[in-house]
C-alpha cells in the first residue's frame, strides 16, 4: 500500500461515517510533515449548512491548527473530487498537491468539468492526482444513492 492510498483509507473511514449520518459519504484529510492535522466528513445536512462540505470543514480545522489562513506544505485526500466551491476554497487557502478518489463528471472541478487548480489569472496553482482508492469511494457513493432512492 502506498502513501497516498494509506491517507486516502482514512478518508474514506471518514466518508463511511457521514454515510452513517445520512450524508453524501465524502471525507477529507490533510497532511502537513506526514502528519494528519485534519479530517473531516460532509456535514450539509446535519449543520443545515451547504457550505459544510469535508474539504471545507477540513481548511478550517487544518488552519486553525497551523495558525494561518493558508496551508501551505500541506495535501489534501478527498474521496470524491472538489465542487467549485471546495476547489476554490483549496487554491485560495495554497495548498500544495491534491489527491481525490472518484472522478465526479457532473461538477467535478478539479480536472472533470473544469480545473480550477490551474487556471492561469489565479495566483496559485497545484497538482492533482485523481483515481487513488477511486473503486471504493465510488462503491461507497453509489450504495449511498441506491438506499436514498
Amino acid at each position: 500500500m502506498t502513501i497516498h492510498e494509506r491517507y486516502m483509507n482514512i478518508a474514506l473511514t471518514e466518508a463511511e461515517l457521514a454515510f452513517d449520518k445520512g450524508e453524501i459519504p465524502v471525507g477529507c484529510v490533510i497532511v502537513f510533515n506526514d502528519t494528519i492535522i485534519a479530517k473531516a466528513h460532509n456535514m450539509v445536512e446535519s449543520l443545515k449548512d451547504p457550505t459544510a462540505h469535508a474539504e471545507i470543514i477540513a481548511i478550517t480545522s487544518a488552519a486553525e491548527y497551523l495558525s494561518s489562513k493558508q496551508l501551505p506544505g500541506c495535501s489534501v485526500y478527498v474521496t470524491l473530487e472538489p465542487c467549485p466551491m471546495c476547489a476554490g476554497a483549496l487554491v485560495n487557502a495554497k495548498i500544495d498537491c491534491l489527491y481525490f478518489g472518484a472522478y465526479d463528471h457532473k461538477s467535478g472541478s478539479c480536472g472533470s468539468v473544469i480545473n480550477l487548480s490551474s487556471i492561469k489569472s489565479f495566483n496559485h496553482h497545484f497538482p492533482v492526482y485523481g483515481g487513488i482508492c477511486d473503486m471504493r469511494s465510488s462503491d461507497l457513493l453509489i450504495n449511498f444513492f441506491k438506499v436514498r432512492r
